[in-house]
């Protein structure tokens, strides 16, 4: 009898993220040794701030993401109490060092750290994870190369349908400044028509049924059931709740019920396996892109790019 793994695996509306990855990754790997016997590819740096299991898997996923498309990978750790001028005076540390291709931060980080500052103080071509904000403002002006993983994981998976983007009628639920509002916008560089939803949207659902796909992104467990979705739509799931079972266990939930939607909808992916392997993926696409506008820009043979 197969596993509920092995059922999700075969399903064919369940779209496999962990497919999707294994094959961009493969890509990446062919598309990095070709630039490695150019010029030097170097390292991507994780920062985390304080210990955190939750960071933890994370940082791990990222790693054996870098393994995989063939790119060296530094985990560093700074002490949680860190001063906000030692941990930004670090990141422009990193932004001189030539031998670095890109810089992670991981989130959360603690209170007295505002996150936005050290995301800006990541330059712009170093800025893998997208979320520098003059990243996530080029995708306005539909430059969306070196967009938020998320966001851009839930574009490929809509892609993944063989639907055509272009005309394409799409609801996006949340307006998160780096998940919701940069995957709308970047459909919209797609050519989609794309309607936002969030907490003060009279009727979400009299906007979602009508959809040819809903992407949700709002953090709320099944939120998203079957009266909300047009039959045989698209539903791309961001959502990643983690929900205290009858035995005291953990399950990882979406914020769509995957269950009872899948049985209306004509491709749905799956939590966890969907959109989560594919923003890895898209991690190493952009530091992919970040290395080649950094040798576009002249950062050869490890010169430093000097500040943003």
């Amino acid at each position: 009898m197969p596993t509920q793994t092995d059922h999700r695996q075969t399903d064919h509306c369940l779209i496999d993220g962990r497919a999707v990855q294994r094959r961009i990754l493969s890509g990446l790997n062919e598309a990095f040794a070709c630039e490695r016997q150019r010029r030097p590819v170097g390292r991507l740096v994780s920062v985390s701030i304080g210990p955190s299991p939750e960071v933890e898997v994370y940082v791990r996923n990222q790693a054996r993401g870098a393994e995989r498309a063939g790119l060296p990978f530094e985990q560093q750790v700074w002490p949680a109490g860190i001063a906000p001028e030692e941990a930004k005076r670090r990141i422009l540390a990193l932004n001189d060092d030539g031998a670095v291709l890109g810089i992670i931060l991981q989130r959360p980080v603690p209170a007295h750290i505002h996150v936005r500052s050290l995301q800006s103080a990541i330059h712009p071509l170093k800025d893998v994870e997208g979320m520098n904000p003059a990243s996530i403002g080029n995708i306005v002006y539909n430059d969306i190369a070196l967009a938020p993983c998320t966001a851009a994981a839930a574009v490929e998976l809509l892609r993944q349908t063989g639907l055509t983007l272009q005309g394409l009628e799409v609801v996006m639920i949340g307006h998160s400044e780096i998940v919701g509002k940069p995957a709308a916008f970047m459909l919209m560089a797609e050519g989609a028509t794309v309607t936002v939803c969030h907490h003060m949207t009279r009727s979400v659902a009299m906007h979602s049924r009508r959809a040819d796909a809903v992407v949700v992104a709002v953090g709320k467990p099944h939120l998203i059931g079957p009266e909300m979705i047009k039959p045989g739509a698209a539903v791309i799931d961001i959502g990643i709740n983690q929900v205290a079972d009858a035995e005291g266990g953990i399950r990882i939930l979406g914020d769509v019920d995957t269950d009872r939607v899948r049985e209306v909808a004509g491709w749905i992916t799956p939590v966890p396996g969907g959109v989560g392997p594919v923003t890895v993926a898209m991690l190493m696409r952009n530091a992919l892109t970040a290395h080649r506008r950094q040798v576009d820009a002249g950062w050869l043979g490890g010169e430093a790019p000097g500040r943003a």
